[in-house]
């Protein structure tokens, strides 16, 4: 026989034992994303299913708030109600249903620990923006999906527990939001932007759950592209941190800066040609040098603080 078909016929054998290999009983084999989906919520469920007409029959106003969202969805797939319905999440609940609704019988997510509800939550939500969920600082905090979602009670977009994302932000982080009624302030109180444009509260590879980059200023420059650089000459300060002079949340000096001008730049520039402290107030009188005056600031000459790509640029002069 030709060495050809020789080595196709091994092939063939070959194929067929590792075929029958990987479809005999209790062996792994791939699965496609719905079939994946429909197995997950089984993974914490025990006992037999009661069905979800039989859930609706006690519970009929949780299914009626259940279908107004993402859960509900029945075209969808992946959604609990299209696998086992209400026992997804909770369970198998026939035995819960036999013995009169008794609730040892059941799993009620609302009485378990944080991250015992996170668990469950992310046999589903595990891919995209929940990817980086379990180790993030809401998670090692003691903060679980259910601390801030609702899905059968919600009072807000993305079931939310509150109206609006900065409401229920403002829960924990009142000092933050509260830096939204500054007279310089992102746009999040009129509605241009929202926590969730910066952050990614379930999780990042960037400090402070920011969503884009790996550092503070990556994320600022993903919106403010003509602070980007590289430059021919860079003002340290820019290089480190953005917020080193910005406060992103909001403060009452203009451009959202931690200080007034010229005092924020001396705290840096204590010693220049320039006097470098108020209180050496008698050199603007005495010193032909002292060209600092009030009502001016350190940004009227140097107008480049971000950086210059002129040849004369070292002073950052405009």
């Amino acid at each position: 026989m030709h060495s050809f078909c020789k080595s196709l016929i091994r092939g063939v054998v070959v194929a067929g034992f590792v075929g029958a290999w990987l479809t005999a009983p209790g062996t792994a084999s791939a699965a496609t994303p719905q079939q994946a989906a429909a197995k997950a919520p089984a993974a914490h469920a025990t006992g037999e299913f009661a069905g979800k007409d039989t859930c609706l029959g006690c519970h009929e106003d949780k299914g009626n708030a259940l279908k107004d969202g993402p859960h509900g969805r029945a075209f969808n797939p992946k959604a609990p109600i299209s696998a086992q319905g209400c026992e997804s999440c909770h369970g198998a609940g026939k035995e819960h249903a036999e013995a009169g609704g008794d609730k040892t019988k059941i799993t009620i997510i609302g009485k378990l620990s944080p991250q015992r509800a996170s668990e469950l939550c992310t046999t589903c939500h595990d891919r995209t923006k929940h990817a980086l969920w379990g180790g993030s600082q809401h998670d090692q905090r003691n903060v679980g999906c259910t601390s801030c979602h609702s899905v059968h009670s919600p009072k807000g977009p993305k079931q939310l527990k509150a109206a609006t994302e900065t409401a229920l932000c403002a829960g924990c982080h009142k000092n933050i939001t509260n830096k939204q009624t500054r007279f310089n302030h992102m746009p999040v109180r009129e509605g241009k932007l929202s926590c969730s444009s910066c952050h990614n509260v379930h999780g990042s590879a960037n400090v402070k759950l920011l969503k884009v980059g790996t550092s503070v200023n990556q994320s600022c420059v993903s919106c403010h592209a003509e602070k980007r650089g590289p430059f021919l000459w860079e003002h340290g300060p820019v290089v480190e941190n953005c917020s080193s002079c910005h406060d992103p949340h909001g403060t009452n000096n203009d451009r959202m800066l931690v200080a007034k001008q010229p005092f924020l730049c001396q705290r840096c520039h204590v010693t220049s040609r320039h006097p470098p402290t108020i209180y050496d107030n008698f050199l603007f009188k005495t010193s032909s040098s002292a060209n600092k005056m009030y009502g001016r600031a350190c940004a009227v000459c140097h107008q480049t603080l971000h950086g210059s790509n002129a040849p004369t640029g070292k002073a950052f002069l405009r």
